[in-house]
């Protein structure tokens, strides 16, 4: 079976990231998550051919480590959640 004339495939340098309207407000996600996360994932933790109840405390400790960053800004924001609402409550009913 003759396949006749087939071009060579021409190889580039790999996929670009696909360019932004706004690169100030990518800029800035991006730095905000190196803020938060600035460790890799530990993935020699993680050992999916096993049961994940086999945890010990170093294990846990350095998960916690590295979502560090995670619980601090949850816990920012559930404190703004609760606080505002209630700093505007006191705003509006005291008028001090």
């Amino acid at each position: 079976m003759e396949l006749g004339d087939i071009p060579q495939p021409a190889y580039g340098p790999g996929p670009e990231a696909p360019g932004s309207d706004t690169p100030g407000v990518v800029a800035m996600a991006h730095g905000f998550l190196r803020l938060v996360q600035p460790n890799p994932l530990p993935v020699e933790i993680i050992d999916f051919g096993q049961s994940q109840t086999e945890f010990n405390e170093e294990d846990i400790q350095e998960l916690l480590h590295y979502e560090l960053g995670f619980l601090v800004c949850t816990a920012i924001g559930v404190l703004f959640i609760i606080l505002v609402p209630l700093v505007g409550c006191c705003f509006c009913c005291c008028r001090c």
